[in-house]
């Protein structure tokens, strides 16, 4: 098992990407995951920051300093989305805040509680978990660790009797609501009225994504149509970049993908035929395929990390559910391209943005 534990330096590709842009085997008999010291990052590839192992496990921090500590779901580090997003908020809470973060990634589930209780035992001041599908361990390790902090992102940590746990802040977002924005766009846009949806599994963040998007869409543009498929992980960019190719060639002109580390294969494929537009999640993406670029149904992971972080810090921190949304600014589409829109898309998507807000418009979830 290739299971790494990286500090700050060895990822800073990655958080500057961040900042710039704003499941597995069953095998129970996994290990925690070897740390990793920073050391000088020796040109990674563009995809998967570098680290050098290190002989010692990373200690309990200095009395007076914080150490954050991320545990990634399977597709870890350079997936161009919320893992990213998630070391960029605690970047930002090392800047500001003070202390150190580390990073635990997960190449399989069954590293999940491993990972979590290497990251209690190093005296982490936070514990990040970051996806739906690390929702269960993080629950477990929770439990197992009443007087650790943590955060989820994406799920809701709880008990047997569905009740939230009190040291987990869990943090949920309405990506349906950015996503209407998106279909919004998109219906504005397309000419051959035909969007294919590419997921990396159907879970409940990647629905809502899709029923926003559709939402959107039809209140546009009634005559157009999603066709939809799922890739099975979040780690498969070959797979997303079949079934892009295979949308193109059936006639769609935009494909939403909704795929994690693997999305990047749709970016992939637009760019090398040239043509095409590609509708990201999370961030920013644009940098991926400029040319064939329209928008991302995004979400501000490294905010909710940041502030969550910065609670701690101040001694406020409080376990409980928040499930964010457009009002605040918490979902919403990419920013920096929105500008380069026509200004009737302009116009139309934040009409679209004032009516969810003030309640005229309420999307549904599909979950």
């Amino acid at each position: 098992m290739n299971k790494r534990f990286r500090s700050t330096a060895a990822v800073l590709a990655v958080t500057a990407l961040a900042l710039a842009a704003c499941g597995g085997d069953d095998d129970d008999t996994a290990e925690p995951a070897d740390t990793q010291a920073a050391e000088e990052p020796a040109d990674p590839p563009a995809d998967e920051p570098a680290g050098t192992t290190a002989e010692e496990p990373a200690g309990e921090p200095a009395d007076g300093d914080y150490l954050w500590v991320m545990v990634t779901d399977q597709a870890g580090l350079g997936d161009q989305g919320f893992n990213d997003l998630a070391w960029a908020g605690l970047e930002q809470a090392a800047a500001e805040v003070g202390g150190e973060p580390q990073v635990i990634e997960s190449n399989e589930q069954a590293q999940y509680v491993p990972n979590l209780q290497q990251a209690v035992d190093s005296g982490a001041s936070l514990i990040v978990g970051v996806g739906f599908l690390i929702a269960d361990a993080v629950s477990e390790a929770a439990q197992a660790n009443p007087d650790a902090a943590f955060l989820l992102i994406d799920a809701v940590a709880a008990d047997a009797d569905g009740n939230p746990l009190p040291n987990v802040r869990s943090v949920t977002f309405k990506e349906h609501e950015g996503a209407y924005l998106a279909g919004v766009m998109a219906g504005l846009t397309t000419e051959s009225n035909l969007i294919g949806f590419v997921g990396g599994i159907e879970i409940p963040p990647v629905v809502r994504f899709l029923s926003g998007f559709q939402q959107g869409l039809a209140s546009v543009n009634p005559d157009a149509t999603v066709e939809s498929a799922y890739v099975g992980s979040f780690d498969d960019p070959a797979k997303t970049k079949q079934l892009t190719a295979a949308y193109f060639d059936d006639g769609a002109d935009i494909v939403f993908e909704v795929g994690g580390a693997g999305g990047q294969g749709a970016y992939q494929e637009a760019a090398e035929r040239g043509s095409g537009l590609v509708i990201g999640t999370d961030t920013c993406k644009n940098q991926l395929a400029p040319d064939n670029y329209l928008t991302s149904a995004t979400k501000d992971v490294a905010g909710a990390v940041f502030t969550t972080a910065e609670s701690v810090a101040e001694g406020s921190f409080e376990g409980g559910v928040a499930n964010l949304g457009l009002e605040g600014g918490f979902v919403g589409v990419c920013e920096d391209t929105f500008g380069d829109l026509s200004q009737e898309i302009q116009d139309a998507v934040n009409e679209a943005r004032d009516a969810i807000a003030s309640g005229e418009v309420t999307v549904d979830p599909g979950t």
